[in-house]
């Protein structure tokens, strides 16, 4: 079962009003059952693809329009290089620990082109779910990693940035 339909080819953004209403939906857990591994790495390629191509640092499938609860995300890279680092993968991502102190720092959202905002998340977490096969992982992050990290599963839990953002201002850069 291929998850990749026409729908899926374009990101899914916030003014849309279906669009916009299945962005703030949370999603389903994901049942490794019901997918075979093939299915769920072409899955990820595509997310990948889609993710490059908008020159993002992370991707969730209700951005793509899956309701799907996995979400991708790598470093930026500098220099020639758009990334660094692994490409981390999360199905049914969760926090088991954050810590105690928050900072504030700008984003904006694949979603939501143009528009960028302070938002105050935790400096350190550690995240939990399964990779691709449905093996259980534990990932522990900080600064800007764990910055994507909150961002996504925000999305995969039907919240946008925006909701939680000040200082908000749109340009094209």
């Amino acid at each position: 079962m291929s998850y990749i339909e026409k729908e899926n080819l374009h990101m899914w953004v916030k003014g849309n009003p279906l669009q916009e209403a299945f962005l703030r939906t949370p999603t389903p857990l994901f049942d490794f059952s019901s997918s075979r591994k093939e299915d769920r790495e072409e899955l990820i390629a595509h997310m990948e693809k889609m993710m490059r191509t908008h020159y993002g640092v992370g991707l969730s499938a209700n951005q793509i329009g899956l309701p799907l609860r996995v979400f991708i995300a790598r470093l930026p890279g500098s220099g020639r290089s758009r990334y660094q680092g692994p490409l981390y993968v999360v199905f049914n991502p969760s926090f088991s620990h954050t810590s105690f102190l928050k900072e504030w720092g700008e984003e904006g959202c694949l979603s939501i082109p143009g528009v960028y905002g302070e938002v105050k998340r935790y400096k350190k977490v550690t995240l939990v779910g399964q990779d691709v096969s449905g093996k259980d992982i534990e990932i522990a992050a900080d600064g800007f990693l764990a910055r994507i990290f909150q961002h996504e599963l925000d999305h995969l839990n039907g919240i946008l940035f925006t909701d939680k953002a000040r200082n908000i201002v749109t340009r094209h850069d």
